[in-house]
């Protein structure tokens, strides 16, 4: 099968000049390398007068990837969120937008079980505040998908500010520009709900900030390392301990020059400690507990370290959570980790930084370890590279927002490869090639998403992994569609088949009973008449995810 479908891709399609799926890729690129070759001198030094300009620089690099995302949005519409980590975050996003940090459990809750999510002593999600600030930020806007453009818009900007902090302007604005392409429209990051950018602008402050205040210990720079560090902790907090320890080994040597710093970098964090120590009473009625350590004594996910036993669960689960819970403890693994375990899964996991780097960067990258050497101060990037890497190894699973905090010291590895190599003239000239290739890799498959649908889809089942909508696959839309063209409220109950897997259909906003539709799980008709009871003004439904054709029918 699949060689069939590889060569199938490559028949000519219905054009008049018979081009195929791989003679349009070889046109596109020579095209676009030729147009690059031709305007090379006045975008070098538009780029130059440009580069120097911080503001217009940020500015730029902050909306390119949003302009660019909203240009596809006839083709590709606003992100359908699909899974339980999606879910999980709009629900914060909801709850804060509310003004809340947790919301009152439902009398019914048992019919409201979702992976991920609370439903005692509070109802409300599992995962710390960062990301469900934005969300609530994009819903006050109109949209929870507004907050996670704006924060991938501040990524790109702040990859440009970081990059001022180690090499020059031109240097910088190249950095942004190649953030603003591998992290923007095609990214999970603008596609998904469940974060990245957030914790990838926390890391944009903290190091950005290290380099500055090793040049002046300023009241400024210290106040922007502490907002970093406070970002980091509300979005990820395990990975936040792994950042100030990369900051301290950074402001170690001549340490006692900042010590009049620390005090604001304390008060820069206190508001987020706070935060977080609120939102810990709040939802588990513990100042100490995380609510995803509830999360994982109450029903076993997420998964513990890999140094840990697999976590037991203490309550009653539907079979989707029983199913999810399985699933983690599985890739857990039994009993405690071995050394012999843990050097495969790091081999296992390099692929996955892939996503920080467009392919023509990989070529240069072992440049980086010759630039560690012509300047030294690299070589914090590469530790703190490692001690990452290392760390977050002890997690089950990987997924790269993991180390988004190190988004733009990635960034930097990279520039810091193509100055390295544009010392000499030969080495100028492949960086720049390199430079182009990676704008050239971009503006390829953009404008074929842009352009004919027919090359698309032959095409994209070849290509490098995008996160765009590409139609409706589950029925999500389509239901939600039904269920607003008719008037008045609904209670949808989801009845999945014994075979069902991983995609989550229960979910619902932090008012409950306010909401237009609700969702509830099929618990039989005796229990369901309660629920029915409940919400006597009601239509009610039936969603079974599993069937095929997918339909939604009157609940009897």
């Amino acid at each position: 099968m699949f060689l069939f479908d590889l060569f199938h891709s490559f028949l000519p399609l219905h054009n008049p000049i018979g081009f195929g799926v791989a003679d349009f890729v070889e046109f596109a690129l020579a095209a676009a390398l030729v147009v690059m070759v031709m305007l090379r001198e006045r975008v070098e030094a538009a780029a130059r007068r440009l580069a120097e300009s911080a503001r217009w620089s940020m500015a730029l690099l902050a909306a390119l990837p949003i302009v660019l995302r909203l240009a596809l949005l006839p083709r590709f519409h606003v992100p359908t969120p699909a899974g339980a980590d999606d879910f999980s975050y709009l629900l914060l996003g909801d709850t804060l937008a509310h003004l809340r940090l947790a919301n009152p459990t439902h009398p019914l809750h048992q019919f409201f079980e979702a992976v991920f999510i609370l439903q005692q002593p509070t109802y409300g999600s599992i995962f710390p505040l960062g990301q469900g600030v934005v969300l609530a930020l994009g819903q006050i806007l109109g949209n929870p998908w507004v907050g996670v453009a704006l924060s991938v818009g501040a990524l790109c900007a702040g990859c440009y500010w970081m990059l001022r902090g180690w090499t020059t302007a031109g240097w910088a604005l190249v950095g942004g520009v190649l953030a603003a392409l591998e992290f923007g429209p095609l990214c999970q990051w603008m596609n998904l709900y469940w974060g990245g950018a957030v914790s990838g602008v926390a890391g944009c402050l903290v190091c950005g900030a290290l380099p500055r205040l090793r040049n002046a210990p300023t009241t400024r720079n210290a106040a922007l390392l502490g907002a970093g560090l406070g970002l980091q902790l509300l979005t990820r907090p395990f990975e936040f301990v792994l950042l100030a320890l990369a900051a301290a080994a950074f402001l170690l040597p001549g340490w006692r020059r900042y010590l009049q710093a620390l005090p604001i970098v304390a008060v820069t964090l206190l508001p987020a400690v706070s935060l977080t120590l609120a939102q810990n009473k709040v939802v588990t009625g513990s100042w100490t507990t995380l609510p995803y350590m509830l999360s994982r004594y109450q029903y076993g996910v997420p998964a513990a370290f890999t140094f840990q036993p697999n976590a037991v669960p203490h309550r009653a689960m539907t079979p989707e959570q029983e199913l999810d819970y399985r699933a983690q403890a599985i890739v857990h693994g039994e009993g405690r980790d071995t050394l012999a375990n843990y050097v495969a899964r790091l081999g296992e996991r390099l692929p996955y930084y892939r996503f920080f780097f467009y392919p023509p960067l990989l070529v240069v990258l072992p440049a980086f370890l010759a630039a560690v050497a012509w300047r030294r101060r690299l070589l914090w990037a590469l530790g703190a590279i490692l001690l990452f890497a290392l760390a977050d190894n002890f997690y089950p699973y990987f997924y790269p927002h993991y180390v988004a905090a190190l988004t733009s010291v990635f960034v930097l590895a990279a520039v810091s490869a193509l100055e390295f190599l544009s010392r000499s003239k030969t080495g100028r000239a492949a960086a720049r090639l390199i430079v182009f290739l990676a704008v050239a890799h971009f503006l390829l498959w953009y404008g074929m998403l842009r352009g004919n649908q027919t090359t698309v889809l032959a095409a994209g089942r070849f290509d490098t992994v995008d996160y765009l909508d590409y139609g409706d696959p589950e029925g999500r839309i389509r239901i939600g569609e039904q269920l607003a063209s008719f008037a008045g409220k609904h209670l949808v109950f989801v009845r999945y088949s014994p075979q069902h897997l991983f995609h989550e259909w229960i979910h619902n906003a932090a008012d409950i009973d306010r909401a237009d539709v609700v969702w509830a799980a099929d618990l039989g008709e005796e229990e369901n008449r309660k629920l029915i009871e409940y919400y006597p003004t009601r239509r009610a439904w039936l969603v079974e995810p599993d069937a095929v054709p997918l339909e939604i029918t009157p609940y009897q």
